[in-house]
């Protein structure tokens, strides 16, 4: 079996449209705003959900991968298609397809290529200001933020974003990478806060001040997201149909 989703929220597939694989991790992992840029710009948009045995593809068979975020700590090879995943992104990067990371997708990728993921001194869950140093690709924010591991780009690697925390935006070739999240919802945020138990009160962070902010900020988050997405298309040489 293939093992890929598509949703038609997002767009229906034509023989000559641009396609993006985007690779969730678990049930609540999903494309939000990205899937909506993507079928803005009229990209067909195929899901791998790993955390329901899905197979992942060829890495030839999609002009964009999107490895999305995920609970799963990218050094660890207890994680059962981890390796599978690993695997997929080497291979895309030698075959110079083109793949935008997010947060775990950032750390998987760096790994792949030779970086390195570690546990985080300085975890970040909220929304947060960055240092960018290509405002042109990636902006201030606030983005929202929510990892507990960092990562160290592979060699040859361009960061183009920093925070107090690390790395917060890499890029390398045909590869562009982001520890925040630019496609998180409202809806998507409140499963990841069901889903966390007791793990984000543990750590300090004020939920429900973090609902009241994520949801003032959908209209920054949607248009932020959108321009990223155009702007990741534009220095990865994809071009899908105007």
């Amino acid at each position: 079996m293939l093992g890929l989703g598509t949703s038609d929220d997002w767009i229906g597939h034509t023989s000559d449209a641009v396609r993006a694989l985007f690779i969730s991790h678990e049930s609540d992992v999903l494309p939000g705003y990205l899937g909506e840029a993507a079928a803005r710009r009229g990209i067909a948009v195929d899901v791998c959900d790993l955390w329901d045995g899905a197979t992942l593809p060829e890495p030839g068979a999609h002009d964009l991968i999107v490895p999305l975020g995920s609970a799963e700590a990218a050094y660890d090879d207890a994680v059962p298609w981890l390796a599978a995943e690993l695997d997929l992104l080497r291979r895309a990067a030698a075959a110079e397809v083109a793949i935008f990371g997010v947060c775990f997708g950032a750390q998987a990728l760096a790994r792949a290529l030779g970086g390195t993921v570690a546990r985080a001194a300085r975890p970040e869950v909220g929304w947060y200001e960055i240092e960018t140093e290509d405002p042109e690709i990636i902006e201030r924010g606030p983005w929202l933020e929510w990892h507990f591991d960092v990562l160290q780009p592979p060699p040859g690697a361009q960061i183009l974003a920093r925070s107090a925390a690390g790395v917060q935006a890499w890029r390398r070739d045909r590869q562009l990478c982001v520890q925040f999240h630019p496609e998180v919802t409202p809806a998507i945020l409140d499963e990841w806060i069901a889903s966390s138990g007791d793990e984000l009160l543990d750590r300090g962070v004020d939920v429900e001040r973090l609902r009241r902010e994520t949801r003032r900020l959908v209209p920054h988050a949607r248009d932020a997201a959108h321009r990223l997405f155009d702007r990741v298309l534009a220095a990865l040489d994809v071009h899908p149909p105007r």
